[in-house]
């Protein structure tokens, strides 16, 4: 949530961060703003809306400062108003300050500031730390934010400026991502590395409450006490995969590069002549695995959908019994968690805050977790046991494409490899393998449908409320479509089992009210034609997505779209490519914003 950019160095420093925040509106466009200091003042300028509208006002600024800090915010506390878009300042407007996360004693602190005689101007939390940080000021920075991180409680990312030290900024992380860019004689500071890979690959990833005193030419790093040694990061990132390239929007072309993506899944990750998998990243022996009684999944949204995948898999194959739950959830219980539990969390960016949050309980429960994140140098990867990274590359676009299928690929090969050291024989291996290794032509087989599916999108584009239905695999599936078409075309979906239609939903069915049902399920396709049936009863449309041809399921439904033949679980992933297609389509046709889905931001770092 919110996103930080700021730069120090010979560059035009307002261009330099104006570029990184617009690297950066997939984590809030509320509003967005900048600060700098120039003849000893603070200047900012802030708006409401996006980049392109502060960068028309800061047109009129001829000011040419050597650095600047600033942010694009997705509204916490307070409206979204110019007031309270960032940068904040002291009453004394001698700095201005930056924050992405939240000040959970915000409001013990404000009485304490207002006590003092400091008045607010804003409803933000953010506020509390400029002044917070103002009134510990003597003329030692440091000093200042060091008193002040020891008071403030919650998640954060800070970056300030201060007119009595124009030639550095401070940067401070607690349970919240900032990487400093390093180049030649120039710095950046960023929420996401991704916003500076054009300028620089070193990096240096900022820890809980670490505080970095940035120069051009140098960066030295604090805790609350004293002076620290970080080691320098090199981004893997390639330049090509941050940019949409020929594609109108990132999301599209995501959606596009999973037949790479889940080449890259599953790239050296497995083993054909004894049919199983294999994770370098996994350093457990095989011994601590075949002590595994019970998978415990975490994970938020998208991540929590692959979890269930996951979770009928792993029951399955392995024969091994599968928890998933919901990491906003499962951090607040006091959850039991028997020794031969082996934890599994999810998150693609690795710094989803409850996710972390419920892996820390766990973990001081004595579980081993294994993390599938995306990215590396996150706060998760950092904290997990083992990490297996989906390789998926930057996914811009705010709702989760080609993560989702990279985490259910990864989960395939991992039951593979559990259930092989069980019970599984080597040729149902292989033979799974290959239904694996397939999926790459399998996917790119639906992407050639993109043009009939959109022409079948626009049919299916003003309608205001859906059903996604499936049974076993399709039903998390089902969660998944709905949830796409929820985040980027405003329609409100709700993806069902679809044996729970006739227990309250199928009121709902009406002629205004479509069906999209996944019949890619080889073992309850039956099953689902007779819920179909009950649809068409009640005159709703039907959209099916399915394998096999079918004069009688034709003759149900109004539409249906065909994947290629594969088993029954890793037809999650072609059937997933089509809904994302649809929900696309749809977003499209009705006019939204599709990288920028209102009220909705790409990492939640928040709770």
């Amino acid at each position: 949530m919110c996103g930080i950019f700021a730069y120090i160095g010979s560059k035009n420093a307002i261009k330099v961060v104006t570029d990184g925040l617009k690297k950066l509106e997939y984590r809030g466009y509320d509003s967005a703003g900048v600060a700098w200091v120039n003849d000893g003042k603070i200047h900012f300028c802030k708006e409401v809306g996006r980049i392109s509208v502060l960068e028309q006002e800061l047109e009129k600024f001829q000011h040419e400062p050597a650095s600047v800090i600033g942010q694009t915010r997705w509204a916490t506390h307070g409206k979204v108003t110019k007031e309270n878009a960032h940068p904040h300042l002291d009453n004394k407007c001698s700095l201005a300050l930056v924050h992405n996360g939240i000040i959970e004693n915000h409001h013990e602190l404000r009485q304490q500031l207002k006590a003092k005689g400091i008045s607010f101007l804003s409803d933000t939390d953010t506020e509390v730390i400029a002044h917070l940080i103002s009134s510990h000021y003597e003329g030692n920075l440091l000093q200042a934010v060091q008193k002040s991180v020891i008071e403030l409680k919650g998640a954060y990312g800070i970056a300030l400026t201060h007119r009595d030290h124009p030639d550095e900024i401070i940067a401070v992380a607690q349970e919240a991502p900032l990487v400093i860019g390093i180049g030649t004689n120039e710095a950046f500071i960023s929420s996401d590395p991704t916003a500076f890979a054009f300028h620089t690959r070193q990096a240096i990833y900022l820890s809980n409450s670490e505080i970095a005193v940035i120069k051009a030419n140098s960066q030295q790093i604090y805790n609350t006490e004293h002076s620290i040694e970080k080691k320098l990061s090199v981004l893997d990132y390639d330049v090509a995969e941050i940019s949409k390239g020929d594609f109108e929007h990132y999301t599209l072309k995501e959606i596009y590069d999973q037949t790479q993506s889940l080449r890259n899944a599953l790239l050296a990750r497995f083993l054909p002549e004894y049919g199983t998998a294999l994770f370098e990243e996994l350093t457990c022996d095989a011994g601590e695995l075949l002590k595994v009684e019970r998978v415990l999944i975490l994970g938020c949204g998208t991540s929590w959908h692959a979890g269930n995948v996951a979770a009928y898999m792993l029951e399955e194959k392995a024969r091994i019994p599968v928890q998933v739950e919901i990491s906003s959830e499962f951090r607040y219980k006091n959850p039991i968690i028997p020794s031969g539990t082996f934890v599994i969390a999810i998150s693609q960016s690795g710094e989803t805050a409850d996710t972390i949050a419920a892996v820390r309980e766990v973990k001081a429960k004595g579980a081993k977790v294994l993390a599938l994140c995306n990215v590396a140098g996150s706060t998760l990867s950092r904290e997990a046991d083992y990490t297996i990274f989906l390789k998926a590359g930057p996914e811009i676009g705010v709702c989760s494409t080609k993560a989702f299928t990279s985490q259910v690929a990864i989960l395939s090969l991992f039951t593979l490899m559990m259930a092989r050291m069980r019970h599984m024989s080597k040729i149902e291996g292989q033979d799974f393998l290959q239904s694996l290794l397939k999926l790459p032509e399998q996917v790119e087989a639906v992407l050639e449908q993109a043009n009939h599916i959109a022409k079948i999108a626009e049919q299916y584009a003003n309608y205001e409320n859906f059903f996604f239905l499936g049974r076993q695999y399709m039903y998390p599936t089902s969660l998944e479509g709905a949830l796409k078409l929820k985040e980027i075309s405003y329609i409100n979906a709700n993806g069902y089992p679809a044996g729970e239609i006739k227990h309250g939903p199928i009121a709902l069915i009406n002629e205004d009210c479509p069906t999209v049902a996944l019949c890619a399920n080889h073992t309850t396709y039956e099953k689902l034609l007779s819920n179909l049936m009950e649809i068409k009863a009640r005159n709703g449309k039907i959209l099916a997505i399915a394998m096999n041809k079918d004069a009688q399921l034709e003759s149900i439904c109004d539409h249906v779209i065909y994947i290629p033949q594969t088993t029954d679980e890793l037809a999650v992933i072609p059937t997933t490519i089509v809904v994302q297609l649809l929900a696309y389509f749809i977003a499209k046709k009705r006019g939204a914003d599709i990288d920028h889905p209102r009220n909705l931001a790409k990492s939640v770092t928040v709770e």
